[in-house]
């Protein structure tokens, strides 16, 4: 009878999720969909890969959308043996964002009931990890794949408990693999990379445990070898996309360094360390878990209702002038963001919640050893990481000399493992306090007492002096005028009294519930039900300010939004939602591109300078681009926009835009882009007799802007040999001309009456590409720093180029024979569970 009411309880729980999940998203209701940005952007760079794969039911991974081309692996491709990702779809077949706040509250409700095995912490845990500020920040920016791996860090951390806690090792091994599986589906590595430098603490504390003989030595090993194999399935199942992202990541920016110059040495791997520590977050703003705009909240988020009549103000006292007034207001309201912290900018705190903040303070009091040890060490870890740059010596060391640590960017992003562990050790001590009777009431009322009273001293005493104690200005404002910065320091210090007054009075009532509790005042269930909705008061309203109806816009909007038409429906439907303002600017360049791409249909590439060439995906959604918006270019690109793109030279890039067929240059404005033809564009491809062969990567670049690249191709010496017995000649009515385009195979014909070097206008990627001449494979080799290059003998021939990588269709195997075999040893371990049950059951009886 109990265990059916627990179940009643459990289930009640998943429909009160799934409630907090639509209500916090009720426009979907009504059919509009979250407009984020990230996703724009994906659905401009991805056009030409969801279009093949409409037109020919099946996948291509290359596309030439963006950057010149790249591997589509990191842009939305399907692959055929991905079964664990279509669990993964079905997981999340709710509307977005409803599944990933359900999927959150859900998984977390796992890892309470493992933790606990009380439903009603579980839940309030849930709604603690669900509400994290910061998930509803990244649902905002379109970081689908951030939040979509955080949904199952819970109950993959579950799964592991369940092994070394719990000591249920067929369940354990079943809830890891699945949910480890389904997070490296999910395809954000960095969130995957954070959450195990956390949990590496809890495989020490284990090993610890069994050292102090806590728990038998056997049991340690037999966990560690059914994590490690669950692990190493999970792994397996998503073999294609690791092994492609593998392959594909040595060749990108998050690999080795081709080029040496001030900022890095070639052959060092991963980004150089001020790309690796740009986003670190402040010593000081670690505070912000605690107090949401201790740093002024979001870069982008507003002053108070005040601000502007302050600023008024003060600018009167300066001046008569209205007009220059009114300008200089508008000037510092878009030029000076209330954020002042140590980011180059943000969208918004990692707030945690104070109801949280709190309990987990008394938590790594309360909690049994087995947890507050591993969970304290990987929180003051991850916070010290987090700070990157304000903390060099850690840093250093972690990019110098700890794997894969240097592929990551934006350290700030690591407190996702705080977000995690807060939580459960918040309810893990909690239901300590209330339910372990080894914890004598003294000791509970001086803790709660020095820690309630600590946390309250510290808020009141930031509120008194916090002005003078804080400063809310960087070092980025000294130049601002006194009268100004005085209103904006003014105007800081509004915001952050306002949360901290909060903060008083949310951990004042949880402090004050929990000693009437002691007091037995007030009962179990009724403190847990005040702290839970003093904790959800809190954090909804500080997550409306980041994800709320304003998010939403009709389908329309929200899947095709490069518009190319204006009408006054349109504005009518616009509004003033700032997100489809975007839109509606957007329209005279979309118009243009529009019919850029439908009077020359054929394959080249346009320079779009009007919104910002590695900012945008506009350009891509109607044609190939020499820029795009992607974190993971390949290298030898990311090299060249850095060398002659993003500082242009009159004579230079010109040389490079023509190098990279580029037919088409945009230039003026967004409400006025002037088209300008490039008639010198090299085209798709064409023939040189001349070779210069240069020893460095950094010749190689700095030649290409010099050199004819009609008449002269760069080739390092490396290649040198692949000429031997290949002699190039010229010719001067030798033609080669591209006959057929896809995105992932090429066709053209030549006619030359001497041997020839035809040099591509396609990016080299030297995995997957397939090179044939008449119908025979032949070697290619790398020209010119990032194109392909090809000797073509004297005569007609025709050349056709094939993407066909061999890493997916290995992967792919890999991949199926390891969701086989995590089916089958599912399959055997509950077998061998029912049995052994079976048999206890049949022993009990004969007793």
């Amino acid at each position: 009878m109990a265990k059916n009411k627990n179940l009643i309880y459990i289930a009640v729980s998943i429909i009160a999720f799934l409630v907090l999940a639509f209500l916090y998203s009720t426009p979907v209701f009504t059919g509009k969909q979250l407009f984020q940005h990230d996703i724009v952007q994906y659905r401009g760079g991805a056009k030409e890969l969801i279009d093949y794969r409409e037109s020919f039911d099946k996948e291509t991974y290359w596309s030439n959308s963006m950057f010149g081309g790249m591997p589509t692996y990191q842009m939305g491709s399907r692959f055929e043996g991905d079964i664990i990702k279509k669990v993964d779809s079905y997981l999340n077949i709710l509307p977005r964002p409803v599944n990933y706040l359900f999927l959150l509250f859900a998984g977390f409700f796992l890892l309470g009931m493992v933790a606990v095995r009380n439903w009603k912490y579980a839940l309030l845990g849930a709604t603690f990890f669900g509400l994290s500020t910061y998930f509803y920040i990244i649902i905002a920016a379109g970081h689908n794949g951030k939040v979509n791996t955080i949904e199952y860090f819970a109950p993959l951390l579950a799964g592991i408990l369940l092994v070394y806690i719990r000591k249920k090792y067929v369940i354990g091994f079943i809830v890891t693999t699945l949910f480890f599986g389904l997070q490296v589906a999910a395809n954000h590595p960095q969130m995957t990379y954070y959450l195990f430098l956390g949990l590496g603490f809890l495989f020490i504390s284990e090993l610890v445990r069994a050292i102090k003989k806590k728990v038998p030595m056997k049991h340690f090993l037999i966990s560690s070898g059914i994590i490690a194999s669950a692990l190493i399935i999970g792994v397996g199942m998503n073999s294609q996309r690791i092994m492609a992202n593998s392959e594909y990541i040595k060749e990108t920016v998050r690999g080795k360094q081709i080029l040496t110059n001030d900022s890095h040495k070639a052959g060092n791997s991963g980004m150089d360390k001020a790309s690796i520590l740009n986003w670190s977050y402040g010593k000081l703003e670690t505070l912000n878990l605690f107090i949401p705009r201790l740093m002024g909240g979001g870069s982008q988020q507003g002053f108070s209702d005040s601000f502007e009549n302050k600023l008024r103000e003060s600018f009167a006292a300066q001046t008569n002038d209205e007009d220059q007034i009114e300008q200089a207001v508008q000037s510092v309201e878009s030029q000076i963001p209330p954020y002042w912290g140590d980011q180059p900018g943000t969208s918004g705190p990692a707030y945690q919640g104070a109801v949280v903040c709190f309990l987990a303070l008394l938590g790594f009091f309360f909690a049994p050893k087995k947890y507050k040890y591993w969970i304290l060490g990987a929180t003051i870890l991850t916070i010290l990481l987090a700070w990157g740059s304000n903390f060099m010596p850690l840093s250093d060391f972690f990019i110098d000399y700890v794997p894969f640590y240097s592929k990551f960017r934006a350290p700030s992003s690591i407190l996702v493992v705080v977000e995690l562990l807060f939580p459960l050790i918040a309810i893990v001590g909690l239901y300590r306090f209330f339910n372990n009777e080894t914890l004598q009431e003294d000791y509970k009322k001086k803790i709660l007492t020095y820690v309630g009273g600590g946390t309250l001293g510290l808020t009141l005493i930031l509120i008194i002096f916090g002005k003078t104690l804080l400063g809310f200005t960087n070092d980025n404002e000294k130049e601002i005028p006194n009268y100004i910065l005085d209103v904006l320091i003014e105007d800081r210090f509004k915001l952050f009294r306002i949360d901290a007054f909060k903060a008083l009075i949310y951990v004042g009532i949880t402090a004050t519930v929990l000693f009437f509790s002691l007091k037995q005042k007030i009962n179990q269930n009724v403190a847990l039900l005040i702290i839970g909705a003093v904790s959800l008061l809190d954090l909804w309203s500080v997550n409306r300010n980041y994800l709320n109806d304003d998010n939403y816009v009709d389908k329309i909007f929200a899947e095709n939004p490069f518009q190319t038409e204006g009408s006054n429906y349109l504005v009518e439907k616009v509004g003033d939602n700032a997100n489809l303002q975007s839109i509606l600017a957007s329209i005279p360049v979309n118009k243009t591109l529009e019919t850029i791409a439908e009077n020359d249909k054929k394959h080249y590439r346009i320079y779009n300078q009007v919104l910002g060439t590695t900012s945008e995906t506009n350009t891509s959604y109607f044609k190939s681009s020499i820029g795009g918006y992607h974190a993971v270019k390949l290298r030898r690109y990311d090299d060249l926009l850095n060398e002659y793109i993003s500082k242009p030279d009159s004579i230079k890039t010109p040389k490079i835009l023509n190098l990279l067929n580029t037919k088409y240059m945009i230039f003026g404005n967004p409400g006025e882009p002037q088209v300008v033809p490039n008639p010198k564009a090299n085209g798709n491809a064409w023939f040189v007799s001349d070779l210069k062969f240069v020893n460095t990567p950094n010749e190689e670049i700095k030649s290409i802007g010099e050199i004819d690249s009609k008449k002269t191709a760069v080739i390092n010496v490396s290649d040198k040999s692949y000429f031997n017995n290949k002699p190039v000649q010229a010719d001067s009515t030798a033609i080669i001309n591209l006959t057929k385009y896809e995105a992932n195979e090429l066709e053209f014909k030549s006619q030359s009456k001497t041997p020839q070097l035809a040099v591509f206008s396609e990016i080299y990627y030297p995995h997957g590409w397939k090179v044939f001449v008449d119908e025979k494979e032949v070697p290619y080799i790398k020209a010119d720093y990032l194109l392909r290059a090809v000797h073509v003998p004297a005569g007609n021939h025709n050349i056709k180029m094939i993407f066909e990588p061999q890493v997916i269709e290995t992967g792919k195997w890999i991949s199926l024979l390891c969701f086989g075999l995590f089916v089958v040893l599912s399959a055997l371990g509950i077998f061998w569970m029912l049995k052994k049950k079976k048999e206890n059951v049949l022993l009990e009886k004969t007793l």
